[in-house]
């Protein structure tokens, strides 16, 4: 017994190294986001100096999180085999369902997991004991307030509100204010953080673009330094609480002071063309990896090192007895090990680094608050259309009463058009720096103030509120950055109910199951995370990359935007082509050798394309308004022509599949052979026609053009006949199967319709390139 018990405790150390690498891939979005937006520096740097970040603030952890001890449950009433239920439940969970949300590229919060599958976990136990009777030392009958400590988990609900509320508006005013100060030119206007972008500036006004400047990255860096104090540094061993009262009792001290030395620093150091704010990112990026690492690094070994302590603990005094033995020394806090935190420490840095997963998460924040428009992550909603809908009303109010000099001047600060952005870069430094300092002073003030701001849900508002105030949500793309807030903080909610819920089921299962119950679990998590992993990896493997929309939205000069966007085009409609007559044999075949399977795998495709098609359509459609206007107008028509020549294809191979389907699902008659047999001569017609096809749109080269048309219109002659020798057969066959001729006619239909897209699509595909 106790061997496995052993093995249980393995597994949890082995499944936390699997969390901090799921759980650093969630909240590398916290400290990554704002600098590799604004490209202050390669990828490797900003990488380098979050890691530093991240291993120091791992080195002066305050080791275990003490919830995972005694701040849900109270352990004095759970026995040895009751905690180590609750402890391999919440771990098996956890490593799931972060996966999940990293795996779809949604941020979430470790905290909030961890809390609500302990609170789950500690539920599913704390109910069996009340069921049974189970008294205390005084010989009352046990409750759940007894049993839980859900003041933690009501905290934690609250800091979801705060977070998402407070952080959203302090960071639309502050990077409104920002903008005001600043505009879009503060590079070409002799405030340049750039020293290749100085070179151009005039020497006119320097100075006093500098003091802007200067004093601005002052504020920054007096208050990451002060976070650095109060959040980054409050559980290191040299923060003594000599120290704490100290720095307490001379807060305005340290700040003024601080404000004083920064501001002239910065001064100087932008009066000699020194890139400050670029600084302010990377320093702002340090302090948040920092602190991200010495307060949540315990959100992933809290609880294995808690089952470690338990096993010493039981080992030790326990004599056997494993459901009489209770855990009254998790009551104690306790001092993680050195060795531990800079292992952690280790592995979440090669996890950052290294990890796919971190950069899609990092992607989602970073699209969401971009300043240009692109491809869009996410959908269209009807919340998210009202909500667009209801703000532009309440705009134009405010508009109409501001005086129309007034809103002149504003507009001036907001041109966008005046942007200037590195390349490849999201958004500006200025707004990264808000980001950053923002970020840090409301959780100081979080601390300060005891609430639990989450540094996910901080972090992420307030990069969407300064991406408001930006006005980096035009018309265009306002409905789907709403949508995609919208999405991500609903994954927050869904986070804290699907915690609490799988885990108590699993705990409880565990529970009544026994040693047996615990296996199937431990083995049923390595499954997941390898069937998670390897459809991961063959879903980033199938992933188009589209390099030359990225060409098309950075590139300035409309004739090679138009040149790019007919190879785009070129290449979408050949890839839809290949992809509509691979499903149409499929689909064929499917119904022929009545394949359940294959015909819903093809449903699962055919959906699939069309949502991807939609984002395809919305790309070209952005880049036909940067090519030539004269060009634009021309080819607009045999543009839509093509493009809704795609929809067609898969529209047409969806009232095709669903039918036949549905027909298999029913288990009706198969259809005849005759039926069958009799339409592969005109599949491998049409199987010829797409080929070529396919091959003259991905070469631009149509010397087989006409003669391809002529013989699409000999084969839907065929059909025609085909489908009058089916009615035919239904009139005088009376043992005819009408519910397979139905089918077949629909085949039939649908053949001739495919082949009509097809001609419509060569057409518009060889106007559209000439």
């Amino acid at each position: 017994m106790s061997t496995f018990y052993l093995i249980i405790v393995v597994f949890l150390i082995v499944l936390a190294v699997f969390d901090l690498v799921v759980g650093v891939s969630n909240d590398a979005v916290n400290f990554l986001n704002s600098a590799i937006g604004a490209k202050v520096a390669k990828f490797r740097t900003i990488v380098t100096i979050a890691a530093i970040g991240v291993f120091a603030g791992a080195a002066m952890s305050n080791g275990m999180m003490d919830v995972a001890r005694h701040g849900i449950m109270m352990p004095e009433y759970f026995s040895f085999n009751d905690v180590m239920c609750v402890f391999l439940a919440v771990m098996v969970t956890d490593v799931i369902l972060l996966d999940i949300f990293n795996t779809l590229g949604m941020p979430t919060s470790t905290t909030v997991s961890m809390v609500f599958e302990l609170l789950g976990g500690a539920f599913a136990i704390a109910l069996i004991k009340i069921l049974s009777g189970t008294v205390g030392a005084d010989g009352v009958a046990l409750s759940l307030g007894d049993l839980l400590n859900t003041e933690k988990a009501l905290s934690v609900i609250l800091g979801i509100f705060l977070s998402v509320a407070i952080a959203f508006v302090f960071g639309l005013l502050v990077q409104w204010i920002a903008r005001m100060v600043f505009s879009f030119t503060y590079r070409v206007n002799g405030t340049s953080t750039s020293i290749d972008n100085l070179k151009a500036s005039k020497s006119h006004g320097l100075f006093g673009s500098s003091v802007k400047i200067g004093i601005f990255a002052g504020i920054a860096v007096t208050s990451i330094i002060w976070f650095l104090l109060i959040n980054g540094l409050k559980g290191s061993s040299f923060m003594t609480p000599e120290l704490k009262t100290l720095i307490n009792d001379n807060t305005w001290l340290i700040l003024g002071g601080g404000f004083l030395f920064f501001s002239i620093l910065m001064i100087l150091l932008s009066a000699l063309k020194l890139p400050v704010l670029k600084f302010v990112v990377l320093l702002g990026t340090f302090a948040l990896a920092m602190a991200f690492a010495g307060n949540d690094l315990v959100n992933f070994i809290g609880v294995p090192l808690a089952g470690l302590d338990s096993l010493c603990d039981f080992t030790a005094n326990g004599n056997g007895n494993y459901d009489g033995y209770m855990m009254t020394s998790l009551m104690t806090s306790a001092k993680s090990p050195l060795l531990y935190l800079l292992l952690a420490g280790l592995i979440m840095i090669i996890a950052m680094a290294t990890s796919k997963k971190a950069q899609n998460v990092v992607k989602t924040s970073v699209d969401l608050s971009r300043q240009d428009e692109g491809d869009e992550m996410f959908g269209s909603s009807r919340l998210a259309r009202s909500i667009v809908r209801s703000s532009r009303d309440i705009g134009e109010l405010v508009v109409r009463f501001t005086p129309k000099s007034v809103s002149r001047w504003i507009d001036s600060r907001f041109n966008k058009d005046e942007v200037i952005l590195a390349e490849g870069a999201a958004f500006d430094e200025v707004r990264a720096a808000v980001n950053l300092v923002l970020a840090a002073l409301l959780i100081v003030l979080g601390t300060s103030l005891k609430l639990p701001l989450s540094t996910t849900y901080v972090t992420f508002m307030v990069a969407m509120g300064t991406s408001l105030a930006d006005r980096a949500w035009s018309r265009e793309s306002a409905v789907f950055r709403v949508t995609g807030v919208v999405s991500v903080i609903g994954g927050w909610f869904i986070t804290a109910g699907a915690a609490f819920a799988a885990c108590a089921i699993v705990c409880l299962l565990m529970h009544l199951g026994g040693f047996v119950v615990m296996l199937l679990f431990m083995a049923l998590d390595i499954y997941l995370l390898w069937k998670s992993n390897r459809n991961y990896k063959r879903k980033m493997k199938e992933e188009r990359n589209d390099d030359l929309f990225m060409l098309m939205m950075r590139t300035k000069d409309k004739d090679i935007v138009w040149d790019l966007l007919s190879k785009h085009v070129q290449r979408t409609q050949s890839f839809v082509a290949h992809f509509s007559i691979d499903l149409f044999n499929r689909i064929v075949d499917g119904i022929s050798t009545e394949n359940r399977r294959e015909l819903k795998q093809c449903g699962n495709a055919l959906k699939e394309e069309q949502d991807q098609l939609k984002k395809i359509r919305r790309k070209e459609m952005l880049a036909m308004r940067r090519i030539p206007s004269a060009t634009a107008i021309e080819r607009n028509t045999w543009f839509h022509i093509g493009a809704n020549c795609n929809m067609q294809y898969i529209y047409c191979l969806k009232r095709m599949q669903e039918p036949l389907k549905e027909h298999v699902d029913n288990n009706f008659n198969p259809l005849p052979k005759v039926y069958t047999e009799g339409f592969e001569t005109m599949r491998r017609k049409i199987n010829e026609l797409m080929l070529q096809t396919e091959q003259m749109i991905s070469t631009g080269r149509y010397d087989l053009y006409q003669e391809t048309l002529n013989i699409a219109d000999q084969c839907k002659d065929e059909l025609s006949v085909m489908r009058k020798d089916v009615f035919d057969r239904m009139q005088h066959d009376k043992l005819n199967n009408l519910k397979a001729s139905l089918l077949y006619l629909n085949i039939l239909q649908e053949s001739q319709e495919f082949l009509s897209v097809m001609r419509h699509q060569l057409r518009a595909a060889k106007k559209f390139g000439e």
